[in-house]
């Protein structure tokens, strides 16, 4: 009995010996089917280089008007932050002292004239007396520096009238030109004038208007050696454009119009005006703004998306599919952007493929189902013409 059961024990052990590699063998697993994306050959067009700056408006000219005379505002005659035309009036300061010093002046001539009119009479009389010995010379020539002297008293008495009367028409503020007038900074009542010229309002000339910036040596180095080529080779000035607050681009492009004489050894930096035209006044002075000055012009630049773009720890790489439609992320370097678009200085080529859609999902060597795009100038992947996905690898 025993050597039965030991008999079976073996015959058992044996079927499990047999059967064990057959029930741990599993068939493989089929492969993932490749990831779908979309994929779109690298832009190439020519693109301006830009210089850039954070610079703030101005009008291309700016007035203080102050007061010229000391006194009490009597009233203000303008709208504030409308537009005023060249001798249109401003403020009025009270004139009454002033017409009495003018008074006072006139008198002062009359009485100056009138002296004069009796000292040149006195010569005329003295005249024929001294020929005949009936007065002394010394009497004579008394009475004509009498004259003399009476004479530059009138020249005096009529310039403190016309000085006089300058002060009178300075209690009417004129405006010097025609342009933008900003908020008053003072009221009837204010005395102002006294001590110093009190600042009374600013006019601003806003078309064009003109916006400062700093930019670094080097980019003035660079622009200006740019400006000396077009010169010499009379190739067209290229555009500048005024980028508003809300990002909205100014419709008209500008100029430079002033460039410092010299560069600031504190920061490196060197100051540029630029003018706008500005018509309709929509710009207005103490705005904020980014200046894009094309400084030249760089032949067959490779252009990709902003979103094909992967960054991490400060590495730009891009996702691009080979002809087998497997993946190689490749690190790049960004140059500037335009609209949508980033330049690529290097990492790519004309004509090479990247993934600008579904880039989430990839990891080096994986093969792709790219569905073929175009990528337009706002940096958008449309649909090729052909409207047809690539073929995947396996086909």
């Amino acid at each position: 009995m025993m050597r039965h059961r030991f008999t079976a024990v073996i015959v058992c052990t044996a079927l499990v010996s047999l059967l064990a590699p057959v029930a741990c063998h599993k068939a493989p697993a089929p492969a993932p089917p490749p990831a779908p994306v979309k994929a779109a050959t690298v832009l190439v067009r020519d693109v301006p280089i830009y210089l850039e700056a954070i610079g703030q408006t101005r009008g291309n000219i700016e007035i203080e008007i102050r007061a010229r005379v000391e006194g009490f505002i009597e009233s203000v005659d303008f709208a504030e932050g409308t537009v005023v035309r060249k001798g249109s009036l401003l403020y009025t300061i009270d004139p009454r002292p002033f017409e009495a010093s003018l008074a006072q002046a006139k008198a002062n001539l009359a009485q100056a004239e009138a002296d004069l009119q009796r000292a040149h009479q006195d010569v005329v009389l003295y005249e024929p007396l001294v020929a005949k010995n009936a007065i002394s010379r010394q009497q004579y020539d008394t009475a004509v520096a009498v004259e003399r002297a009476q004479a530059s008293a009138v020249e005096a008495a009529r310039a403190a009238v016309q000085g006089a009367e300058l002060d009178l028409s300075y209690t009417r503020v004129l405006a010097p030109d025609t342009g933008l007038v900003g908020k008053t900074e003072v009221y009837p009542g204010t005395l102002v004038g006294r001590g110093q010229s009190t600042l009374l309002t600013q006019i601003s000339k806003v078309d064009p208007i003109n916006i400062r910036f700093t930019v670094p040596e080097r980019d003035y180095l660079m622009a200006a050696r740019r400006n000396e080529k077009r010169g010499s080779t009379g190739d067209p000035d290229l555009p500048i454009e005024l980028l508003l607050a809300d990002g909205s681009v100014h419709p008209h492009t500008g100029r430079f119009v002033f460039v410092d004489r010299n560069v600031d050894p504190r920061t490196g930096t060197i100051l540029l005006e630029a003018g706008f035209p500005n018509p309709g006044g929509i710009v207005r002075p103490g705005q904020y703004g980014r200046v894009r000055a094309a400084i030249d012009l760089k032949k067959d630049a490779i252009l990709v998306p902003q979103r094909a773009v992967l960054e991490m720890q400060g590495i730009d790489r891009v996702a691009v599919v080979a002809a087998d439609n497997t993946i190689e992320f490749r690190q790049v370097q960004t140059g500037q952007r335009i609209g949508s678009l980033w330049v690529i200085d290097s990492g790519l080529k004309a004509g090479e493929r990247i993934v600008v859609e579904g880039l989430q999902k990839l990891r080096p060597g994986v093969t792709v189902s790219p569905e073929t795009v175009t990528i337009s100038d706002a940096g958008m992947a449309a649909p090729s013409a052909a409207g047809e996905a690539a073929p995947s690898a396996g086909s």
